[in-house]
């Protein structure tokens, strides 16, 4: 038995017990019936799906983002680590675990790359939308640097927005250079850092800052449309052109591509388009980066559903 052991140095057959942090959990009937709690269980190094089969309660999907302690075996279920518990439960006040060691972070120097984005506003020309961008970012500051990406699908780390928010505006400088003759450098800048703010009020976040589920207003209207409602709100309070507020609404918009994957309109410029692959590109490459951590060289993965593909490590 091996006492709060790193998920990412699990392997087949260990027996493992500690604190861990329930990242997401569901109650669930077999086909004979007989409860079960599935979900997965996560620490700095990494997360793994877990479950405990004959199992009522009382923990259950009210409690992810929470910290457990568990007790359970480590296997292999389609391709994948699995730890099958047999015992969980909550802490009471007698336990001592350490939260820092359970919290996923970011792999960055957050002041760093805050400071890269700050010059990054300080070299637009356009006095509007340099305005917008500074403006939006201070009143963003502290969810900003704090806040995962998304619940699961790329960067749910804390941090995880400013990381790919910041690689986004890398790749939009360098093309924005690129293609200087076609694209506004401070529109597209603009636009990628604003297109995800709003994500701040589209999650429910657990009392350690990761994603827990959607707000009423998350599902309702998503983070699109309330942030380019706030775009708008702060354009007008700092007087910008009306067609410059509805370039970077409409960027804001559009920047998930298809409607099929919840853009509310498609990119009808250069920067939008530009915006929407950027995107895609980022969150991909985060989607491999996570996958092939977990992988052996040579390994083939199983399907996933976000890339809509299988994968394969070849280093």
């Amino acid at each position: 038995m091996e006492y709060d052991k790193n998920i990412c140095d699990w392997t087949v057959g260990d027996e493992v017990e500690g604190f861990y942090l329930l990242k997401a959990a569901a109650s669930r009937t077999t086909a004979g019936g007989k409860p079960y709690l599935s979900g997965t269980v996560a620490d700095c190094s990494g997360s793994a799906e877990a479950v405990i089969w004959d199992y009522s309660g009382p923990v259950d999907g009210s409690d992810a983002g929470k910290v457990i302690k568990l007790r359970g075996q480590v296997s292999l279920y389609r391709g994948s680590l699995q730890l099958t518990m047999n015992k969980i439960r909550l802490p009471n006040e007698n336990d001592h675990y350490d939260i820092s060691r359970l919290l996923p972070t970011a792999p960055i120097d957050v002041d760093a790359r805050l400071e890269e984005i700050r010059a990054l506003i300080a070299s637009m020309d356009d006095e509007g939308y340099r305005a917008v961008a500074g403006t939006m970012l201070e009143r963003h500051l502290k969810a900003f640097r704090a806040i995962p990406a998304a619940k699961s699908v790329h960067h749910s780390f804390l941090a995880g927005l400013l990381m790919h928010t910041s690689n986004m505006l890398r790749l939009a400088d360098f093309l924005a250079d690129l293609y200087s003759g076609t694209v506004d450098r401070d529109l597209l800048l603009t636009g990628t850092l604003l297109h995800d703010f709003a994500k701040e009020r589209e999650f429910s976040f657990s009392e350690f800052g990761l994603v827990t589920d959607y707000s009423t207003a998350g599902q309702l209207l998503g983070h699109l449309v309330m942030g380019a409602q706030e775009t708008a709100a702060v354009a007008a309070e700092l007087a910008l052109d009306e067609e410059k507020s509805m370039l970077l609404q409409h960027m804001i918009l559009s920047h998930h591509g298809e409607p099929e994957f919840g853009a509310a309109v498609r990119p009808m410029c250069a920067e939008a388009e530009l915006l929407s692959e950027i995107d895609k590109i980022d969150s991909r490459m985060e989607i491999y980066a996570e996958t092939l951590a977990e992988m052996n060289p040579g390994e083939v993965s199983d399907r996933i559903f976000a890339l809509e593909k299988k994968i394969y490590k070849h280093f």
